[in-house]
């Protein structure tokens, strides 16, 4: 069924809303799959917080035209899901991790940014660790020298008490 002009250009503008703070996007072979697997995609993906969605090619390089993802032009044959997300590195996961299960899912490639991604770059993506990975990592050390100086103060205490629990266990022997 064909969308009227004024239908075509509201999915362009809801498109295009929806770009906004998007960091990544994505554009894979959906061919072969079936409704099953489509929903299951679309619940992990949001899940996450990724974007997934069967546009049409021409409404998609309309949307894209005024973003940094026009770099993507060149990826938008046969058809096509769409991903986009604020977290490049959970979408390319839940992407490679789908693909792997589901033969018939072919990622196509991606932008992040204005840069142009292939498949393989994605799985390079996906092989990061998340951003709350990364920021635990980071907590872990900032906190190692704090941790390590109040550990350094509780000993001198520490040894102070067990000199004089060895002196009171030698002189009541």
């Amino acid at each position: 069924m064909s969308l009227k002009l004024a239908e075509k250009e509201q999915v362009v503008a809801a498109l295009q809303a929806k770009l906004e703070g998007m960091q990544a996007t994505v554009v894979a072979e959906y061919r072969g799959l079936t409704v099953a697997q489509m929903t299951e995609l679309r619940a992990a993906g949001r899940k996450q917080g990724v974007l997934i969605q069967v546009v049409k090619n021409s409404l998609l390089r309309r949307a894209l035209k005024d973003s940094p993802f026009l770099v993507m032009d060149p990826l938008l044959k046969g058809p096509l899901i769409f991903a986009a997300s604020a977290d490049p590195v959970a979408m390319a996961k839940l992407f490679t991790d789908f693909a792997k299960r589901n033969d018939k899912l072919i990622i196509t490639g991606g932008a992040l940014g204005s840069q142009l991604m292939d498949a393989q770059a994605l799985a390079q993506l996906s092989k990061m660790p998340s951003r709350e990975e990364l920021l635990a990592k980071l907590m872990g050390t900032m906190q190692a020298p704090i941790s390590t100086f109040v550990r350094t103060l509780n000993e001198v205490p520490g040894r102070f008490v067990r000199t004089l629990a060895a002196v009171r266990d030698q002189k009541a022997a």
